[in-house]
């Protein structure tokens, strides 16, 4: 029988992952929901036929864990795998292992996206995935992993712990400076350095992720110590900067 993949959600990061089943998992049943307008030559289905699939990939609000776990739980297969592909790990891990009766789950988190993978031309070498947890027999987890690398995708495996504490210094933080950049309107100059050309790119891979960054930092709780550093460190820079009067006349 052929693999069936199911996607909940079908948002900007939700449609790429769409992009990499069919590119990447050929032959393979691809079945999607979504309360989103059907997007031109692809189809929606049920709720119930998607759970149904082999494996199950959430791609939806962190905040909609809870409910979309309620509601897929009557109808999953007795092989299917909830794939979880949140942003952040402890909070959805606890939620898979809550649900009765209990499920199979893989939560990991893709640590790219559609701008870095479209930058790379589509080669994904090298890209990272990190798994934090999952309850998959050892041969189903070898042969997930085993297709992983086959494809180029660098495996790392990590507690959910310790992947929300350092993602909170990492993309939490990339997204903290991006959207205070962005809010302060500056932009892209004739005259830029290479540096500021790097910052910018970093800005417009966040710029329009609002929602994805205010959910980070309400799930994460290392986001908020991570926070504080940011604004000791900042108010220590800029008084610094503020103490430097303007230049003297020098000598007469």
């Amino acid at each position: 029988m052929s693999f069936s993949f199911g996607l909940i959600g079908y948002g900007h990061f939700g449609a790429f992952l769409h992009d990499l089943a069919r590119r990447y998992l050929p032959g393979s049943i691809l079945k999607i929901h979504s309360s989103r307008r059907e997007p031109d030559g692809t189809r929606f289905f049920h709720l119930d036929e998607v759970a149904a699939c082999d494996a199950v990939v959430l791609a939806v609000p962190i905040s909609a864990y809870p409910a979309t776990l309620e509601k897929i739980r009557p109808h999953l297969g007795s092989g299917s795998v909830v794939v979880d592909v949140a942003t952040v790990k402890k909070y959805t891990m606890d939620l898979l292992q809550a649900v009765r009766p209990s499920c199979r789950f893989l939560a990991m988190h893709p640590m790219f996206g559609p701008e870095s993978y479209a930058k790379r031309d589509g080669d994904v070498s090298g890209f990272r995935v990190v798994v934090t947890g999952h309850n998959l027999s050892p041969p189903q987890f070898a042969k997930f992993a085993a297709k992983l690398t086959e494809i180029g995708f660098a495996l790392v495996e990590k507690s959910a712990e310790a992947h929300d504490r350092e993602l909170a210094e990492t993309l939490f933080l990339t997204h903290y400076i991006g959207q205070v950049i962005a809010r302060g309107g500056f932009e892209r100059t004739e005259i830029d350095t290479v540096s500021f050309g790097f910052l910018m790119d970093a800005v417009d891979s966040v710029r329009h992720d609002g929602q994805l960054f205010e959910e980070v930092c309400r799930f994460n709780p290392f986001c908020r110590e991570v926070i504080e550093r940011f604004d000791e460190s900042d108010r220590h820079v800029r008084n610094a900067m503020l103490r430097v009067g303007p230049p003297g006349r020098g000598a007469e």
